[in-house]
């Protein structure tokens, strides 16, 4: 089954939810090592991102639209509603990544493709690479097992559940690292011990991308009437 622009919206959908419910330990996890500001920010900047979903469905049919364009009013969505380093980094990722899927459906390849440029988006608008303690970590540990699980034949679910599996690993692999980069960095040798929480909330977003393919159209959907 390809993942259609009604997937990408499930997907937003399930991301705004899940960040909303993880706001206050996102918030908690960047207090320790960052502004603080991190869940607030995403949980309002994907609040917009809803509110401009909803408009959107009444302005065209979902007949009408690719996934790249579901991911470009979120980034741009996130760019202008979203304060601090995550609003151009998740911006940026969603960016690119609708630049690879302008079409009605994706496949197994195509979901590699999009996890990649999102990838690439957050490491050059960042400039961190894989170990700094970033959500580059968890970007860079999705794409490879994305990439693992295209090549073994997996389907769209399968490698969307790869990535989401390793994201999570790899953002509790940012306890012990020591932050380089980013406003964690300033910390030193004090910012190991602690989770990131860009890594967490990639982690989040993933997931949400693997539940949203799961559970396939909803009554919610104009997509399912009849």
């Amino acid at each position: 089954m390809a993942l259609d622009a009604d997937w990408a919206e499930r997907w937003v959908r399930r991301t705004a939810d899940a960040i909303a419910d993880a706001k206050d330990e996102l918030t908690e996890l960047d207090r320790q090592i960052g502004d603080g500001d991190h869940g607030e920010n995403l949980d309002r900047g994907f609040k917009a991102v809803v509110a401009r979903l909803d408009d959107a469905a009444t302005e065209s049919g979902p007949d009408e639209r690719t996934v790249g364009d579901v991911l470009k009013l979120v980034a741009t969505t996130l760019m202008s509603t979203v304060g601090g380093a995550s609003g151009p980094l998740y911006g940026t990722a969603y960016l690119r990544a609708a630049k690879v899927s302008g079409r009605p459906q994706i496949d197994p390849p195509a979901v590699v493709a999009v996890l990649e440029a999102a990838l690439e988006g957050v490491s050059s608008r960042g400039k961190a690479t894989v170990g700094e303690k970033t959500m580059v970590d968890a970007w860079h540990a999705a794409v490879e097992a994305a990439e693992a699980a295209a090549n073994d034949g997996g389907s769209e679910v399968d490698v969307l559940r790869a990535a989401a599996a390793a994201a999570d690993t790899a953002a509790t692999g940012t306890i012990p690292l020591v932050a380089t980069k980013g406003r964690a960095s300033y910390l030193g040798e004090r910012s190991a011990g602690h989770e990131d929480p860009g890594a967490r909330s990639t982690a989040l977003v993933l997931g949400a991308a693997m539940a949203a393919a799961l559970s396939g159209p909803t009554p919610a959907d104009p997509s399912s009437a009849a």
